[in-house]
């Protein structure tokens, strides 16, 4: 009777560090999760002026957005049928993103970055999300 007693007492114990373990994993997995809510999401964006106020001009479509992730299609901005200039022989051109997804905090940023007076954007620039931190 009293290995009985000893094995359930046992198991009752490594039932419990168990379940203390897996929610202690849990935790730390929400805590991670929480300070960078999106995997998937930009850290740099290609944009150029015509795309920069499209991006601008539905800011508030996108800022509405409920999720933790938002996505940013711009593809019905991008010109349709304009003949783009010739790339300089010394440089490969770069396309600009028109879609891509970002935070809400990247979005304010991206805003924030595009209205900056003076900003170079043709024939494209790199904005970096990170760097309003």
């Amino acid at each position: 009777m009293q290995q009985i007693g000893s094995i359930v007492k046992k198991s009752l114990f490594s039932w419990r560090g168990t379940v203390a373990g897996l929610a202690g994993g849990l935790l730390l997995i929400a805590n991670a999760s929480a300070q960078d809510s999106c995997g998937l999401c930009a850290k740099q964006v290609i944009i150029n002026s015509e795309l920069a106020t499209c991006f601008l001009d539905q800011y508030d479509q996108f800022a509405k957005t409920s999720s933790d992730a938002v996505v940013v299609d711009l593809s019905s901005c991008a010109s349709r049928g304009v003949v783009e200039a010739l790339p300089s022989p010394n440089k490969t051109p770069v396309e600009p993103d028109v879609q891509f997804m970002v935070s809400h905090p990247q979005l304010q940023c991206l805003k924030k970055q595009l209205e900056t007076p003076g900003i170079v954007l043709d024939p494209s620039a790199t904005i970096e999300l990170d760097s309003c931190k």
